[in-house]
């Protein structure tokens, strides 16, 4: 017996379940209802898991209970020995290691705002980041320690080389505490400050309170289940929830910090940390560890089931693929289909301003609806609106807007673009999408990543999902070319599969068959390196137009 998603939502959300929704106040928000008050909520049921191996590093292992009196510890030392107050910003710039988790918890414990900053910034990002956010206490590895000095700000150094001056966090920590400070928290209160991947302009500083952070955990344990009752699984016959996850993406990122980090604390599994992603250690990793889960964008699974050494590694553990920060063409799943055959494959829709995840396709449905980034959690409200903001019906293309509990609460210091962003409650994704008659959404393309060709829209997305099919592609990204009389036409700078080659009149012919004449690129520039991405995942398409069309003038 197969079930509908409204029936399963049903089901699952019954009274007195884990699932249960209540509405926040009189503001139409829903929430889980028996989600944690707050961070410190969250940290002490992580403390229940005790003995059992959270995060593995390296040759490193950190148990749950260790993890807490850490946290704990560092809590207590950042309003003693730095004065950190509630409300405080503390910035943590760190590649992933288990500092990483312990700085975060910390901060957040003491009633601070975690301002995780992005590893791979240059020197003038970084320093843009500490200045915006007005961080007061600097807990950093020792690279981006480099890169900081001097900022005449407290630095905590987590890992790595130690500037003169400076304290270790094993220093500042020294013998540990049992429990936390106390500090008063409501849901409300603002937790985070996680900067927008800043493609182009400055990044915007995404303020999130508690109950962003404390809502995602339950998002993702509900859309696990959710995705494997359309075949007809039973909801309590639930897989052991320790299970073991390879987090290929970065920590300072909403993925890999509430999609992973957070989650794995409320349910008792493993985290295995990469401290950059590297394709042939993540097989070694999935052997050697027993991986379950690998959470991560739509390249890491691309790089994953085309390494020539897959076969040569036991993946038997590995039971689900997750991925999500970027789009995801059908020609994906067919492909992890072909190379691990037999895996449930996620493929999650979020944003910064969503903490993560609100939106998934997964098992059967997934199969089903391949093109689709799925159907909204059961707390998440969904909508596509006209230029006017009017509501638009099923299959017709506008702006997808969506509001739940983990909407954040505006952007640091920018009131413009917070109202610009949130209206009446709603968040203006700046995504292209539409909704069919089942409920689910289809991202179309960014609304500032369209071709407008002639007076007709080229949506990217489409096109670079009818290249990928190719078996020569391994990479594409559409870009729009200035042209006189049409104002616009399409191009697309393309990365071949190693060995491969293939010419612009093939894969003219090749596209005549998928798409539109006029969505079929006139430009084609062939790139020997990979496509440059920024930590999210997404394709640098400002820096792509910039290095091809400078070259051609």
């Amino acid at each position: 017996m197969s079930f509908t998603q409204s029936e399963i939502q049903a089901q699952l959300t019954t009274p007195g379940g884990l699932f249960e929704v209540e509405e926040i106040g009189e503001t139409g928000v829903r929430a889980w209802k028996h989600a944690p008050a707050n961070f410190r909520a969250l940290l002490e049921i992580s403390r229940l898991h005790g003995e059992e191996i959270f995060l593995v590093y390296r040759d490193e292992r950190l148990t749950f209970e260790e993890h807490f009196r850490r946290a704990a510890t560092l809590s207590r030392r950042l309003i003693e020995d730095y004065g950190v107050a509630k409300g405080d910003r503390v910035a943590i710039a760190m590649h992933n290691c288990p500092e990483w988790a312990i700085a975060f918890s910390a901060i957040l414990a003491a009633g601070a705002i975690a301002v995780p900053l992005n590893a791979w910034w240059t020197k003038q990002e970084l320093a843009y980041g500490v200045a915006d956010s007005g961080a007061r206490v600097l807990i950093v590895d020792g690279a981006r320690a480099e890169r900081l000095q001097p900022t005449g700000l407290s630095l905590i150094i987590g890992r790595g080389n130690v500037p003169e001056g400076s304290r270790t966090l094993e220093e500042l920590i020294g013998s540990l505490e049992e429990e936390l400070p106390h500090v008063e928290l409501s849901p409300d209160d603002p937790a985070t400050i996680f900067y927008t991947s800043g493609t182009t302009g400055l990044p915007k500083g995404a303020l999130g309170s508690h109950r962003n952070i404390c809502q995602t955990p339950i998002t993702a344990a509900y859309s696990a289940i959710r995705s494997a009752m359309p075949a007809g699984a039973d909801p309590a016959a639930r897989a052991d929830p320790r299970r073991t996850t390879l987090l290929s993406v970065p920590l300072f990122h909403v993925t890999g910090c509430f999609s992973a980090l957070t989650s794995v604390m409320f349910t008792g599994g493993r985290l295995v940390l990469m401290n950059k992603w590297d394709v042939s250690h993540a097989l070694s990793l999935i052997e050697a560890e027993g991986v379950n889960t690998l959470i991560g964008v739509p390249t890491n699974a691309w790089q994953l089931i085309g390494h020539p050494d897959l076969a040569k590694h036991d993946l038997s553990s590995l039971t689900t693929l997750g991925y999500g920060g970027a789009p995801a063409p059908p020609k994906l799943l067919e492909r992890i289909k072909q190379n691990l055959p037999g895996r449930t494959v996620i493929n999650g829709y979020g944003m910064t301003e969503t903490s993560a995840r609100a939106i998934s396709n997964g098992g059967l449905d997934y199969h089903v609806k391949p093109d689709s980034i799925g159907y909204p959690s059961a707390v998440v409200d969904v909508c596509v609106v006209d230029e006017m903001g009017n509501d638009l019906g099923a299959n017709e293309v506008g702006e997808l807007c969506l509001r739940g509990p983990s909407v954040i609460t505006g952007y640091w210091n920018k009131p413009e673009a917070t109202v610009q962003t949130l209206v009446n409650g709603w968040l203006r994704t700046g995504d292209l999408a539409r909704i069919d008659e089942d409920g689910f959404v289809y991202i179309v393309d960014r609304l500032k990543d369209v071709v407008i060709r002639g007076g007709e829209n080229v949506y990217s997305a489409e096109v670079e999902a009818a290249l990928l099919e190719h078996a020569a592609i391994d990479d594409a990204a559409v870009i729009g070319v200035p042209h006189d009389a049409l104002g616009e036409e399409v191009g697309v700078v393309i990365c071949l599969k190693r060995g491969a080659s293939v010419c612009d009149e093939d894969l003219r012919s090749f596209l005549s068959k998928r798409i539109a004449n006029f969505k079929i690129p006139v430009h084609y520039w062939f790139r020997e390196t990979k496509l440059p991405r920024n930590p999210a995942g997404k394709i640098l398409k400002t820096h792509l137009r910039r290095e091809v069309l400078d070259r051609d003038e």
